[in-house]
């Protein structure tokens, strides 16, 4: 399986009138926050793939086409929202605090949007409330289980688990609830962005118990034959 993951910033390689040719071969896309909604719609447009993602703690304009009531904004603040009331474009699905399974590939995917909470702006969470965010997916997650032989493929999150490729200030600090979601849960896959990558050959990858974790800012090709199969196995 091939899956082309984006995050954070406008790749030109992906922003571009090549996209089909270079990336024809992928099965789906996945987008970790903070990208304009816009490049998601030219992505689907140009490759005719299925694409899931999450939002981060900007670009969120069309944040209130999907989230009605957002728990992240402290009592007294509007939600961020089209000034024009316009729709937002074709973005794809969105997976943020869901739990989905691909139809054609059968990979099981989830999403944990935002930051940590930093200041009053939407869409940041305070370490509980990112944990009873998990808890609310914890029924779809066994009947994963159950009927599919996993609780999941992929975790798609914006923010770095704790102490796991994150940084120090309290805008990137990462969540401890990642760190039990994948001891629990055991995702072979945590996909986040969030943290920029200056060297983009800097080192994206991370493990943690039984997950591999990988940041995928700009963009990042997934490639692992053995994740198709899983999926198709349903083990």
């Amino acid at each position: 399986m091939k899956i082309l993951c984006v995050s954070d910033a406008t790749d030109p390689l992906v922003y571009s009138q090549n996209i089909a040719s270079r990336y024809e071969d992928v099965d789906l896309v996945i987008a970790a926050g903070d990208l304009p909604l816009h490049y998601h719609e030219f992505i689907i447009s140009s490759l005719n793939k299925p694409l899931y993602f999450v939002f981060g703690n900007h670009n969120l304009e069309h944040l209130s086409h999907y989230v009605k009531n957002d728990e992240s904004l402290p009592t007294g603040h509007a939600i961020i929202s089209d000034t024009n009331g316009h729709m937002p474009p074709f973005s794809g699905e969105f997976i943020d605090g869901k739990v989905r399974r691909d139809r054609k590939s059968g990979l099981i995917i989830a999403g944990l949007g935002g930051s940590m909470r930093y200041n009053t702006g939407a869409h940041q969470f305070s370490e509980r409330q990112m944990f009873f965010r998990m808890l609310r997916m914890v029924p779809r997650l066994l009947f994963n289980r159950i009927f599919h032989g996993r609780y999941l493929d992929i975790l798609v999150t914006h923010a770095a688990p704790l102490g796991i490729g994150d940084d120090t200030d309290l805008c990137h600090i990462g969540f401890a609830t990642f760190l039990t979601f994948m001891e629990r849960f055991k995702p072979k896959y945590l996909l986040h962005g969030h943290i920029h990558l200056v060297d983009l050959n800097a080192n994206r990858h991370h493990v943690y118990k039984q997950t591999q974790i990988i940041n995928i800012y700009n963009s990042y090709i997934l490639e692992d034959p053995q994740l198709g199969r899983r999926a198709r196995r349903g083990t």
